[in-house]
């Protein structure tokens, strides 16, 4: 059975790829600062900072994919793309899968187009955060093919803002925001969960970067 462990765990993408990838049988185990309020039967959960070396090689060391959800705002600005590089390490020596969640900021606004980020109207104040997670992916496109990694961007329209409802359904595409026939780019928290649940159940994007959306 697949070990699958996922940092940030009890946060909001953490949370939903926990429980689609435990409704498909996967072996999860949960890694954040905190407990969380409601645990998911079946799920083992841990506590500690996975930037912390010790903690890193841990969670490496015990799982066949790992996924980083942890997001870098707050005072985890920064530090999510120093931890996440040393887990790029440590998941390269030992042969683990590395998953990254990261915005949709670095995509596409359309084929040929800026970058999201790059866009009239994109808040400022989440500027920092869609930096450093573009930071990550050109960290990972950087690297050899000593490291079997994915980087993960929800479509624009993702968050606990707007949970949404589990259709059981998506599409995938690659640096281009997806949107639907309306324009919008939206993805329910379960559905992005599915998509990465299915992705670890049977991989289908390796070296590269993919959205979610419907």
């Amino acid at each position: 059975m697949t070990r699958l462990a996922v940092i940030g765990g009890t946060g909001y993408a953490g949370g939903h790829i926990i429980e689609q990838a435990k409704a498909k049988g996967i072996d999860v185990v949960s890694y954040s600062r905190t407990r969380p309020e409601t645990p998911i039967d079946g799920v083992e959960y841990r506590t500690g900072d996975f930037t912390d070396e010790k903690v890193a090689s841990e969670i490496v060391a015990d799982a066949d994919v790992v996924v980083v959800t942890a997001a870098p705002r707050g005072d985890m600005l920064g530090r999510v793309e120093t931890g996440t590089a040393q887990l790029a390490d440590l998941a390269a020596a030992s042969g683990t899968r590395l998953f990254v969640v990261g915005g949709a900021g670095s995509l596409r606004a359309y084929e040929g187009g800026p970058l999201v980020f790059d866009t009239e109207g994109f808040p400022e104040p989440v500027q920092p955060e869609a930096r450093e997670a573009a930071r990550m992916l050109d960290a990972l496109r950087e690297r050899g093919d000593d490291l079997d990694w994915c980087y993960i961007s929800p479509a624009a329209g993702f968050g606990s803002f707007a949970p949404g409802e589990a259709r059981g359904t998506y599409r995938t595409g690659g640096d281009v925001l997806v949107t639907d026939e309306a324009g919008e780019s939206f993805i329910s928290g379960a559905d992005f969960g599915l998509a990465i649940a299915d992705e670890v159940a049977t991989p289908a994007h390796r070296g590269t970067r993919f959205t979610v959306a419907y």
